[in-house]
């Protein structure tokens, strides 16, 4: 399989994670620790995506910050907002099986960073598939 048509994939992927935030994000029953759990994801499948577009190699991390070292360390383009993006690392798995009780997540701000990443991954894509 061609680099790009597994970054495709992968994109795939997290638009599927996109859906899931938007519509759990829009019930006020739905918890933040699982609203930012498919934001995490979202966001984790698209720097993957980046990277396996340029051909990098990532162990099977959820560390947000670990992906965008690798990004950076191989002379690769951040995406938006990168230094705010490991807020959303905890909720990979540390939130979902811890019963304190969290900082509230705000969901407006939290899919505008995902949906900022996501088209920075399609750009990106679509760019080398030309």
């Amino acid at each position: 399989m061609q680099a790009c048509d597994l970054a495709r994939k992968f994109l795939d992927l997290a638009a599927r994670d996109c859906v899931a935030l938007r519509v759990l994000a829009a019930d006020t029953s739905t918890a933040d620790e699982t609203v930012g759990f498919h934001a995490q994801q979202s966001v984790e499948k698209c720097l993957k995506a980046v990277l396996i577009l340029h051909a990098v190699e990532f162990r099977k991390t959820h560390a947000l910050d670990e992906l965008i070292d690798l990004l950076t360390k191989h002379d690769l383009p951040l995406p938006p907002d990168a230094d705010e993006l490991d807020m959303l690392t905890p909720y990979a798995v540390l939130l979902r099986y811890d019963f304190d009780v969290c900082e509230s997540l705000s969901r407006e701000k939290t899919i505008r960073l995902v949906e900022h990443v996501y088209g920075w991954t399609e750009n990106l894509i679509l760019a080398d598939s030309q």
